[in-house]
C-alpha cells in the first residue's frame, strides 16, 4: 500500500511539475488600446504563424426578445465582405494568402478570429479590421444568410439530441438569455430583417467592451500600433446586462417527452448549475470528473454502460458562462431501456451526495484535470481562447500558473460538499426524445414521488 501511495505521489507531483513548466512559458501581456480594448498577447515564435481572436459583448444573449437568432445572423453576415469588397473578392483575397478570416456567435459573445502566416499578418488583419469597421451588411447577403440559418435549423429539428438540447434549456432557463438555441427557432429567425441585423452590429460591436487575444510570431508593441491604426470606427462600449435569476428546479422530477418515431431514445436529465467566475468551478470539476465526466473511468459510465448495457456513453458535465449555467447528464439508448437507465443516472445522483468518493477516485480525477491541462493548449486557436476566458471571467493572468493547486486542492470532504450543493435529484428536469410507444417513459417507472408534465 506505502509502494502504491509513494506511485500516486510521485506521479501527480510530476504532472503538476509539467504542467507549472509550461505556465511559465506562456508569457501573457495585457495593456488597453486607446479605444478601450483589452490586448492580451503571448508572444510564440516556434512557427511563422499568427492567430487573432476578437471577443465582443454580441453574444446570443444580448438577443432582444422575439429575436432570438440575431446574434448569429449578425455574425454570418459580417463574414459577407466590406462596403468595397463584395464576399466573393474578400475570400479570394484572404484565401490568396493562405489565411483565415471569420466571425462566430456563442451564447455570451461574438469572437472575430484570423490565421495567418506571419508575413501575411499585416494584410490579414487589415481585411478583419475592415469587415468589422466597414462591413457590407448588404441587404441581398442578409437574406441569403437568414435562409442558411432556417435550413440549418429545419435540419437540427431532424436530429433528436438537438431537440432535447433545446427543449432542456427552454425548460430551465425560460425567457432569461440563456433560453435559447444560439441559432434561435424558425419563427424567430424568419421574422429578422436586414435593419435589425445592422442595428444590432452597431449596438454591440464596440471595440471599448471588447477584449483580443494575439498569440503567435508577434511583438506585443508593434500589434498594439496595428490595432489602433486599423481598428477605428468601433468606439463605444455595451451597456452592462443585468444578470438573470439562477437557474432552480422547484422540487420533483419534471419529465416531458417529445414522441418521435426513432431508434433511440435521447435523454437530458439536468438542473441549474454556476457561472465559469464561481470559485467553487474547480471543486465542481473534480466531482464531475468522478460522477460523469471522465468518460470510461466515471460513475456513470462504469454503470450505466459497463455494468448495464444501456448505453453506448453517457456523459455529465456544468455548463458554465458569464452567468450561471446548467449541469446536465447526457445519454442515448434503446426505447425500451429508457426508464433503467434513468433510474440508474438518478441512483448515482444520489450516491454521489450521500457517501464520500473515495481516495483513489479523488486522486485519478486531479492527475487528469491537471495532466490534460496542457494538451488542451497545444494550438494557437486554443492559447488565443484560453487568454480570452481568463479576461473575460476574471480568472488573472497567472491562472496556468495556479490551476494545478486549485485542482490539487480539492478533498474528498468538497467532493460530497459540492455534490449536496449542485446535484439535486429530487429537483430535476428530464427531457427525453423518444419512440413512446416503446419507451413508454413515465416518472413511475424511475422515481418513487415527482411532478410530470407530458407532452
Amino acid at each position: 500500500m506505502k509502494r502504491v501511495a509513494l506511485t500516486w505521489a510521485l506521479a501527480l507531483t510530476f504532472v503538476m511539475a509539467s504542467a507549472v513548466r509550461w505556465a511559465d512559458a506562456l508569457e501573457i501581456k495585457r495593456s488597453t488600446l486607446s479605444n478601450g480594448a483589452v490586448l492580451l498577447v503571448s508572444e510564440q515564435h516556434q512557427l511563422p504563424m499568427v492567430t487573432m481572436a476578437i471577443a465582443f459583448d454580441a453574444g446570443a444573449r444580448r438577443d432582444p426578445p422575439d429575436k432570438a437568432g440575431l446574434a448569429a445572423l449578425t455574425a454570418s453576415a459580417l463574414e459577407q465582405g466590406t462596403r468595397a469588397m463584395a464576399a466573393a473578392d474578400f475570400d479570394r483575397a484572404v484565401d490568396f494568402m493562405g489565411s483565415s478570416v471569420g466571425v462566430s456567435a456563442d451564447h455570451d459573445n461574438a469572437v472575430a478570429e484570423m490565421t495567418s502566416l506571419t508575413k501575411y499578418e499585416p494584410q490579414t488583419l487589415h481585411l478583419l479590421a475592415q469587415m468589422l469597421t466597414q462591413p457590407g451588411l448588404r441587404d441581398a447577403d442578409i437574406v441569403r444568410k437568414r435562409g442558411d440559418q432556417l435550413a440549418g435549423l429545419k435540419a437540427a429539428d431532424e436530429q433528436p439530441e438537438y431537440v432535447a438540447q433545446v427543449a432542456f434549456i427552454k425548460q430551465l432557463f425560460g425567457d432569461t438569455p440563456y433560453g435559447h438555441p444560439i441559432a434561435g427557432f424558425p419563427q424567430s429567425v424568419a421574422r429578422l430583417s436586414p435593419d435589425d441585423v445592422r442595428r444590432f452590429y452597431r449596438d454591440h460591436y464596440r471595440i471599448g467592451s471588447a477584449i483580443i487575444a494575439v498569440t503567435g510570431d508577434v511583438q506585443a508593441a508593434a500589434i498594439k500600433q496595428q490595432l489602433e491604426r486599423e481598428l477605428v470606427g468601433l468606439d463605444g462600449t455595451v451597456p452592462p446586462q443585468a444578470a438573470p435569476p439562477a437557474p432552480a428546479v422547484a422540487p420533483g422530477i419534471h419529465l416531458t417527452v417529445i414522441d418521435r418515431a426513432i431508434a433511440q431514445a435521447n435523454l437530458i436529465i439536468g438542473s441549474g448549475g454556476v457561472a465559469r467566475s464561481d470559485p467553487d468551478y474547480y471543486k465542481l470539476q473534480v466531482m464531475n470528473y468522478i460522477l460523469g465526466g471522465g468518460g470510461f473511468s466515471s460513475r456513470l459510465m462504469k454503470v450505466v454502460r459497463s455494468k448495464g448495457g444501456l448505453a453506448y456513453s453517457v456523459d455529465s458535465g456544468f455548463e458554465a458562462g458569464k452567468f450561471p449555467g446548467a449541469f446536465l447528464v447526457v445519454l442515448q439508448t434503446k426505447n425500451a431501456s429508457a426508464n433503467e437507465a434513468l433510474k440508474l443516472v438518478i441512483e448515482q445522483l444520489r450516491e454521489i451526495r450521500d457517501a464520500p468518493v473515495s481516495s483513489a477516485e479523488l486522486e485519478a480525477a486531479k492527475k487528469y484535470l491537471i495532466g490534460s491541462f496542457p494538451l488542451k493548449l497545444d494550438r494557437q486557436s486554443q492559447i488565443a481562447s484560453f487568454m480570452l476566458e481568463t479576461e473575460l471571467f476574471g480568472l488573472g493572468l497567472d491562472y496556468a500558473d495556479r490551476y494545478p493547486a486549485l485542482i490539487n486542492a480539492v478533498s474528498v470532504n468538497d467532493v460530497q460538499a459540492m455534490a449536496r450543493k449542485y446535484i439535486h435529484p429530487d429537483a430535476i428536469d428530464i427531457i427525453a426524445v423518444a419512440d413512446q410507444s416503446e419507451a413508454r417513459v413515465a416518472v413511475a417507472s424511475f422515481a418513487a414521488t415527482a411532478t410530470a408534465a407530458n407532452h
